[in-house]
């Protein structure tokens, strides 16, 4: 790892860290805990300059700073909580967004982006007190301390030994000793070099380092600590606070690699002991000593004023303890997603490789081949869905960004709006959640600029003022389904249709269904806005939002009446590279129809035919049920089988049948991407490579079923 892989680590943390700080600060104007909150905000911000200061980035440290400032007042009570004040705030986020985003793109930060730093640092000095406003930039090390006092009782003492990969790490450990100084001030430094070997072992990459440092500072202990967050994994790092006690001192000192004599003689040196001081923890080691007792590694004890005898009973308890097993640690590793795709790939070929060796066994016959090549398709199956697994997230991530889109525009339209999100744990393939996010940012904006009426619009209407958005998302039949649901004005049909012909999409002579004239929102350059906004009326967006949903094999589909509001539904598959699949055969060609939308298979009979043929349905026990001949659609030649079959399919709860040849049972399909030449085959989603090496089709069933829902409702209209 080099500086370069550190640095993209704190990008990646910072953007998290920024992602949960906006979420706080929509949410602080409702919590019913603001101490807390604020809290959580603050320490946010301090990790992001903390760690920026570990890089050197001056201009994150000392934008930041400043918010981390006021944000202290307010925790302090010393600037009152204000809906203005929220707002300034999430526009420093914003702010803050920004440079990291221009630190990602290694490019120098622009003047104009300075300037809007310096002039949101003007706004941010307005409510920050004025005895701090003039010193809110400078050091802690600045500010006073009684030097009469013994700096045992008003220091820090940080013990710094850093782990041999240091260097390799890309880690400078002088930027650590620096930043110490922009929190406080270093009375004084020793360097340990113990651990330095021999000139013929020696290793010029590696790092054998160690700090022993009086420290001055006001700040917290947590705040000290961030500092060291980037090497507390290979290091070692040890920090005592001020008016430590000698029991602290002597589990400070067993913790650290060194002899206690001779690391207390250099905590003397340092000024963070006296004499007598190191006496009193060397003549409470002895008295341990005696009675067989040792006090634990890495353990200090933080309460105050412990006698010698509390140490030892406290020691004794923990040793007891710590005789018990301990339950395993839960740990996450960061993986590169460009690692996550190569596995998934990986996955998917060995899936073909798995369906090509049982086909093998099959042919082959032998019993004991065949029951190897099961077990091992039961263990690619296995592999598949933890893989798959490590790609899925929860939407919520997705959702999250909407909050701060519903108060920033219904603010610009003087508007009052509610979000109210629910299935934020509803999980999806990362691919998707990342790509769908921009068609449901369209979306949202859509239903707050025509959907929401203002507020005396929607009084006069018998409504409330505030109106309400609702996001929601679910599984249902192998799928999630996401909905956009607001109780606004909902579509005028007569209006839809009157623009449709204005910009002649339609002809005036043309009958159409409320559902189909509802559905000419989603053509190219349709608008009903009278006039062009920053949100909408360019007549450009509903169209894209569609092709960018179906792009990702998913559907969009509208539910409004006039008056009460709309839903839109949006159906996206779980993932885009690995389904189950149903293999069936039509003219010699095999075609996958996703396993989790067929509900049986069925021999047409003549007896399930209704009176006309022609009319493409048939009675199934009783309900009347279309169906598409796949060998007539796709203009496949060769004669039908005696015996045709129906695959029964419930998609976006509309039921059809396919017409097939033959039926071939379950396979795991890997999806592969059709070239561009036939990327335009309307009822075909992708392709799969087969255990045999042939190609097959996989269908997109919803596609082929709009073919007949118009169908189906005259079918049924003509039956009641």
């Amino acid at each position: 790892m080099d500086m370069g892989a550190a640095l993209q680590t704190y990008i990646e943390e910072s953007k998290e860290l920024l992602e949960r700080m906006e979420t706080s600060l929509l949410d602080i104007e409702n919590s019913p805990d603001l101490d807390e909150t604020l809290n959580d905000i603050f320490r946010q911000a301090h990790t992001i300059k903390g760690s920026a200061g570990l890089f050197g980035l001056d201009k994150i440290v000392a934008f930041t700073h400043h918010v981390e400032t006021l944000l202290d007042h307010m925790r302090n009570k010393d600037v009152v909580f204000s809906e203005d004040l929220v707002k300034l705030l999430l526009t420093c986020h914003d702010q803050i967004k920004i440079l990291i985003e221009v630190l990602e793109e290694g490019s120098d930060s622009d003047p104009a982006i300075d300037s809007e730093s310096d002039a949101l640092v003007v706004q941010l000095q307005k409510y920050i007190p004025s005895s701090d406003a003039v010193t809110a930039t400078a050091a802690p090390a600045k500010k006073a301390k009684d030097v009469d006092k013994p700096l045992s009782s008003d220091s820090w003492h940080i013990s710094l030994r850093f782990g041999q990969d240091s260097f390799r790490d890309g880690m400078d450990p002088l930027s650590f000793i620096r930043y110490l100084g922009t929190i406080g001030k270093i009375e004084a430094i020793a360097l340990v070099d113990e651990s330095m070997p021999l000139s013929e072992s020696f290793d010029p990459e590696s790092c054998y380092l160690g700090f022993e440092i009086n420290f001055f500072s006001t700040e917290q202990k947590e705040t000290i600590e961030s500092a060291f967050d980037f090497i507390r994994q290979d290091s070692i790092v040890r920090i005592l606070p001020p008016n430590s006690q000698t029991d602290q001192y002597l589990s400070h000192l067993d913790a650290m690699p060194e002899e206690n004599l001779k690391l207390g003689e250099m905590l003397v040196r340092c000024g963070s002991l006296t004499q007598n001081e190191l006496n009193d923890v060397l003549q409470l080691q002895a008295s341990l000593e005696e009675q067989a007792i040792e006090v634990p590694i890495g353990d200090i004890i933080v309460d105050q004023g412990l006698s010698a005898q509390a140490v030892v009973e406290s020691a004794a308890k923990k040793q007891a303890v710590e005789r018990k097993a301990k339950s395993p640690e839960n740990k996450s590793v960061r993986v590169d997603a460009q690692k996550l795709d190569q596995l998934i790939d990986l996955v998917g070929e060995l899936v073909i490789a798995s369906a090509g060796t049982s086909i093998s066994a099959a042919a082959i016959g032998d019993e004991r081949l065949k029951e190897s090549a099961s077990e091992l398709t039961r263990l690619v199956e296995e592999v598949r869905d933890s893989a798959l697994g490590l790609r899925m997230v929860q939407i919520g991530t997705c959702f999250s960004r909407f909050n701060r889109v519903v108060r920033d525009v219904s603010s610009e339209l003087n508007k009052k709006i509610e979000l109210v999100v629910s299935g934020s744990e509803t999980e999806l393939d990362k691919s998707i959640v990342e790509l769908i996010g921009d068609p449901l940012m369209h979306l949202v904006r859509n239903a707050i600029d025509h959907g929401i009426e203002g507020p005396a619009t929607r009084a006069n209407a018998g409504k409330s003022e505030t109106g309400l958005i609702k996001l929601n998302a679910y599984h249902d039949s192998g799928n999630v389904v996401i909905e956009i649901v607001d109780d606004g004005k909902g579509l005028d049909v007569e209006r839809i249709r009157q623009k449709a012909i204005d910009r002649k999409l339609i002809d005036a002579s043309q009958a159409m269904s409320d559902k189909d004239i509802q559905n000419l929102i989603f053509e190219p350059g349709f608008s009903t806005a009278d006039q062009i906004s920053n949100l909408s009326g360019r007549g450009v967006g509903m169209d894209v939002v569609k092709r960018n949903i179906q792009t990702l094999g998913g559907t969009v589909a509208l539910e409004s009446k006039l008056g009460s509001g709309t839903r839109v539904i949006v159906r996206l598959p779980l993932t885009l590279a690995i389904i189950d699949g149903f293999l069936v055969e039509v003219s010699g060609a095999s075609m996958v129809i996703p396993l989790d939308i067929v509900t049986e298979c069925v021999e047409l009979k003549d007896k399930f035919r209704c009176s006309d043929a022609d009319s493409h349905y048939m009675d199934l026990r009783g309900e009347i049920v279309p169906y598409i001949n796949v060998r007539q659609l796709f203009n496949m030649e060769g004669e039908p089988p005696k015996r045709e079959n129906i695959v029964v399919v419930n998609c976006n709860g509309i039921k059809a049948g396919l017409v097939v040849d033959k039926l071939l049972g379950e396979f795991q399909t890997v999806i592969k991407p059709l070239g561009k030449v036939f990327s335009n085959i309307k009822g075909v989603g992708g392709s799969s490579i087969l255990g045999s090496g042939d190609v097959a089709l996989i269908l997109d069933v919803p596609n082929l079923l709009q073919r007949v829902t118009q169908r189906s409702h005259k079918i049924m209209g003509s039956a009641a």
